[in-house]
């Protein structure tokens, strides 16, 4: 009987070679699916990142809602690059840091709640507004927008939680963590914007009928409601 020897081993019959088995390549591209559903799932949940990109869109216009976004996602990308370089487990395992976090993000989240209902109250008595064009955006409100989206997103500690248990899901042993993961963020930053900036401009379409007196009042008090929950929830929720 012929003896057929495996191509997959060398001539001393012990010595494997490299003939594609479980390459490390090939497992990172067949997990890309499950990755980009898992990210679109998590992009679509209610938060603070939502809350703050449909309030914004609706008061100033879909070009008012893309620093919010950018904001977001830069943020975004910083905590998973913290977790590749182990900073994010380092934040999560400690208590002060953890605590730190959790009270500046709740109370970042309870002040722009309170600024909301703020805004309700002044405009209570404001004869309606036309609808129009929305606002322009100027360089210091672009900054501050996007500096409200960054700050959402870093002073989350529930973030970096997030980063240390889901990245590494799809990063293959064989793969450098830093390396990769850093390029699975930029894939999740790409959906995320694309995602949120297709709401933004659905919702922007409307941001003259938003931005009519009785309406903005309506919505100030709804999103300030929202965003002062999720500060309080924040604030009040264990690990």
């Amino acid at each position: 009987m012929r003896h057929v020897r495996d191509p997959c081993l060398a001539a001393n019959m012990v010595e494997p070679i490299d003939c594609g088995r479980d390459d490390p390549v090939m497992d990172l591209v067949a997990s890309i699916p499950a990755f980009v559903v898992a990210v679109i799932l998590i992009s679509a949940s209610p938060g603070p990142a939502m809350a703050l990109i449909l309030r914004r869109a609706a008061v100033r216009g879909f070009g008012g809602a893309v620093p919010t976004v950018l904001g977001l996602e830069a943020g975004l990308y910083l905590w998973a690059l913290f977790a590749a370089a182990g900073l994010a487990a380092l934040v999560a395992a400690s208590e002060i840091a953890y605590t730190v976090l959790r009270v500046v993000g709740a109370g970042f989240l309870l002040y722009l709640g309170i600024k909301a209902w703020r805004s309700a109250w002044r405009n209570r008595g404001a004869a309606a507004e036309p609808a129009g064009e929305p606002p322009v955006t100027t360089a210091k409100g672009w900054a501050k927008a996007f500096g409200e989206g960054a700050v959402v997103m870093l002073a989350n500690p529930k973030a970096a939680a997030f980063m240390i248990a889901f990245y590494p899901q799809f990063v293959p042993a064989d793969r450098p963590l830093f390396a990769t993961t850093a390029a699975l963020a930029v894939l999740q930053v790409i959906i995320e914007i694309v995602l949120y900036l297709t709401l933004a401009a659905l919702v922007g379409r409307a941001s003259g009928w938003f931005r009519r007196s009785t309406v903005r009042r309506r919505l100030d008090a709804i999103s300030g409601t929202v965003l002062v929950g999720l500060g309080i929830r924040m604030a009040t929720e264990g690990r």
